[in-house]
């Protein structure tokens, strides 16, 4: 497994915590961006061997009347996942897969926090476990895998240059 760069996950942060703008400002992150005009604006921390992260969802995240989208619960786990490879590999990486078991309906106006663990890491691929809870409740489980590009590969994936402040995530 390789070394996760400590100074890039909580330099002047709570013990554990990962600073969402470690990607640039302006970042545009639906997920996970502090500045996001209608994003979740997530934040995480790491406890113990998971990345953590709290969101109510509101009103303009349902789908069903009081209860979350359920494209919107998915995009809720994929961005635990992709924190978790980030908060405990110190890599970036992207959604190569993922199987999930909603077991509960997401309600709006009522906190959930979500966990991620890395399951299984093979250097190049990542494999995350995520759970979303609500009032004690597993709501959702869901099995993500993640491929850890070098830079040449993430430039391919996005389909031009990868950001400065991105390229020190990239598998070398």
């Amino acid at each position: 497994m390789e070394d996760r760069p400590r100074e890039a996950i909580s330099v002047g942060l709570p013990e554990g915590a990962v600073d969402g703008h470690l990607f640039g400002a302006g970042q545009p992150c639906f997920g996970c961006a502090p500045d996001h005009p209608i994003g979740f604006r997530l934040a995480f921390v790491r406890e113990g061997d998971e990345m953590v992260t709290h969101f109510t969802p509101g009103a303009h995240h349902q789908g069903p009347p009081g209860l979350m989208h359920g494209g919107l619960v998915s995009t809720l786990a994929d961005e635990v996942a992709a924190w978790t490879v980030i908060g405990l590999r110190g890599r970036f990486g992207f959604t190569a897969s993922f199987s999930a078991k909603l077991a509960a309906p997401i309600r709006v106006g009522v906190p959930v926090e979500g966990r991620g663990r890395l399951a299984r890491d093979q250097g190049r691929v990542a494999e995350i476990a995520v759970r979303l809870v609500q009032e004690g409740r597993e709501a959702f489980s869901g099995d993500f895998k993640f491929v850890i590009l070098d830079e040449r590969g993430a430039e391919r994936v996005l389909g031009g240059p990868v950001p400065e402040s991105w390229k020190r995530f990239c598998r070398t």
